[in-house]
């Protein structure tokens, strides 16, 4: 995603978000935002569709043992497993790990252990199985209300919710995200990666 991200305004929706419903609504400068399944759809063109992923619900996915699957992304999967660490996986499995811990679902500490939710949605792209990013992403922005080490993540989908919402942003500092500093379609392919 391409566009300017508004650190100070995504500050302030994060300290007036809450929840409403199924919505996630916040206020920012006189304007209230309900962020709806359809909101979401036209800022980001994600859907309300696939498996809802999170600690409460993680056997959603059928036929997942979490230590075989951990095993079959190691470069040596015949030595003794202590914990679920990053170091020994394979190339590929690697660099989703990093895009997933970083960038899709970012946490605030320790991205050298995987966490269960980490290794189903690893397991979910590199299967091809539908996700619900919309309900990933709610999830990660309540937990960065509620604790203090995560970071306030999205910042340029929260900008954008700011453009859609007609917010007054002509006074407003930003930072312009470049091409440059995109994860694109080209990178991914590369990499064989595939949207689904």
């Amino acid at each position: 995603m391409l566009g300017n991200i508004y650190f100070d305004l995504v500050k302030v929706f994060y300290t007036n978000l809450h929840i409403v419903g199924q919505n996630l609504c916040s206020h920012v400068k006189e304007v209230d935002k309900k962020i709806t399944p359809d909101v979401w759809t036209v800022v980001t063109g994600l859907k309300y569709v696939g498996l809802r992923i999170n600690k409460a619900n993680i056997r959603v996915v059928k036929k997942f043992n979490k230590m075989q699957y951990y095993r079959s992304c190691r470069k040596n999967f015949q030595t003794k497993v202590k914990s679920f660490s990053v170091g020994g996986l394979k190339l590929n499995e690697r660099i989703i790990v990093f895009i997933v811990s970083w960038m899709l679902t970012p946490r605030g500490s320790n991205h050298l252990v995987l966490t269960e939710e980490d290794l189903v949605i690893i397991y979910c792209i590199m299967n091809k199985i539908k996700i619900n990013w919309i309900d990933i992403f709610k999830e990660h922005m309540q937990k960065s209300m509620r604790l203090s080490d995560y970071h306030y993540s999205y910042a340029i989908i929260i900008s954008k919710f700011l453009h859609f919402f007609e917010i007054d942003l002509e006074e407003e500092l930003y930072e312009v995200v470049k091409p440059s500093h995109e994860v694109n379609n080209g990178s991914l392919n590369k990499m064989r990666f595939t949207k689904i």
